[in-house]
């Protein structure tokens, strides 16, 4: 029987995260297989028609049939109720017409889109789950603790949970958490680990570690989780040791709180590089840093983050400033000795982890064992390897939940 896969994100493939993360796969996925992708499109993006037509372009020389649908924002949950009725109903025409055997959904709200299609069709389920959504919102602010969205949307990750026929998480300490769920304990389903990989075929070493002047930099949105301050604080830090030291942000849509904040932080405008770049552009813009930042709010909800950026970095042949409650990703720089992961964000903790930076750059054969970390960990093709192996064990019935 061929394989058929439906693949369902809720975020868009004219974003870059869906990009990334999701066309990069699928692109790669798609021999051999019937893949039909629906995806949820902001306004914004639709209306850039050039970028439209490019990913379009992609995706058909892929082989891939897209399925955009629009992406309603407000009234926060009439909206995603909506969007979650009109993709229900698409996927499982699609399913049906197409007879698609799998279907792989990219985290919750997609998740509830494919449990139709499962009871629908008897579809194969693959629960894409990313993190601890319900646990995310909590821990950035955005609902109650233990309020009734937190309640309900912790019983439909329980329904999903429960009804997978394959799990896959991005971190190994996530998968530790989830077997520890009493409701699982005799019930849990497969379940592969699957960090956020990257192209190292593109994210490469482009030529000599940045060492003068030292550029301290960070690449993407900042807000909720990613710690704008901390980062503006080490460069401070570091411009103690490097006064001639330069902060490179490469950021969408964000520069004047960027600008407003570093002003605050006591940081020349000079001495600021802020610039809006695609993803087909961040190789070269990694390439002009010294060291690369992703500093995280820690909270419980993290234990299951895997920063793509800090694949990007690797690959690229950059050490990391990072700091330790966030997924592997401690774990990953100890042991590949790669870059400095900061135990808290006090004044001599930073001053601590800017002064080990600066040791561990005097080191010979840094980006090497960057780019092989890189290569180790999150390497593109392995995760598209263990994504085959899940497709052909679900097909099979070896890798489906009894």
């Amino acid at each position: 029987m061929s394989t058929g896969v439906l693949y369902i994100s809720y975020d868009g493939m004219l974003e870059p995260l869906g990009q990334s993360q999701v066309l990069a796969y699928l692109e790669k996925l798609a021999p051999g297989r019937r893949i039909h992708l629906i995806s949820f499109e902001k306004p914004h993006d639709w209306k850039d028609e050039k970028r439209r037509a490019t990913v379009a372009g992609r995706i058909a020389d892929a082989g891939i049939s897209w399925h955009p649908l629009r992406y309603h924002k407000s009234p926060s949950a009439p909206a995603t109720a909506f969007d979650i009725a009109v993709g229900t109903s698409v996927a499982i025409g699609l399913a049906l017409r197409h007879r698609l055997n799998i279907v792989h959904a990219r985290s919750y709200v997609a998740g509830l889109m494919a449990l139709a299609v499962k009871r629908a069709t008897r579809a194969a389920f693959l629960f894409d789950m990313r993190g601890f959504w319900a646990d995310e919102r909590v821990d950035g602010g955005l609902w109650p603790a233990n309020g009734r969205l937190y309640r309900s949307t912790k019983k439909i990750e329980r329904r999903l949970l429960l009804a997978a026929d394959h799990v896959v998480t991005l971190t190994h300490a996530s998968e530790e958490e989830l077997r520890r769920l009493p409701y699982l304990s005799d019930q849990m389903p497969p379940l592969t680990v699957i960090p956020t990989c990257v192209d190292t075929a593109r994210f490469v070493i482009q030529g000599p570690l940045q060492r003068e002047p030292f550029t301290l930099g960070y690449i993407g949105s900042v807000g909720t989780w990613y710690l704008l301050d901390e980062m503006l604080r080490c460069f401070t830090a570091l411009r103690r040791h490097r006064p001639g030291a330069r902060l490179l942000i490469a950021n969408r849509a964000e520069h004047d709180r960027i600008r407003a904040s570093a002003e605050a932080h006591g940081i020349n405008p000079a001495e600021l590089e802020l610039i809006a770049a695609s993803h087909a552009e961040m190789p070269r813009v990694i390439a002009r840093m010294t060291a690369g930042m992703a500093l995280i709010k820690p909270a419980y909800s993290k234990i299951a983050s895997a920063p793509t950026k800090l694949g990007e970095y690797l690959g690229c042949g950059v050490p990391v400033l990072v700091n330790r409650g966030i997924g592997d990703v401690a774990e990953i720089v100890e042991e590949h000795d790669v870059g400095v992961v900061l135990d808290g964000f006090g004044e001599a903790e930073l001053r601590s982890g800017i002064d080990r930076m600066l040791a561990l750059l005097s080191a010979g054969e840094l980006p090497g064992r960057c780019r092989a970390a890189a290569e180790a960990v999150f390497s593109l093709e392995k995760g598209v390897a263990a994504y085959d192996s899940i497709y052909r064990s679900m097909l099979s019935g070896e890798g489906v939940a009894s």
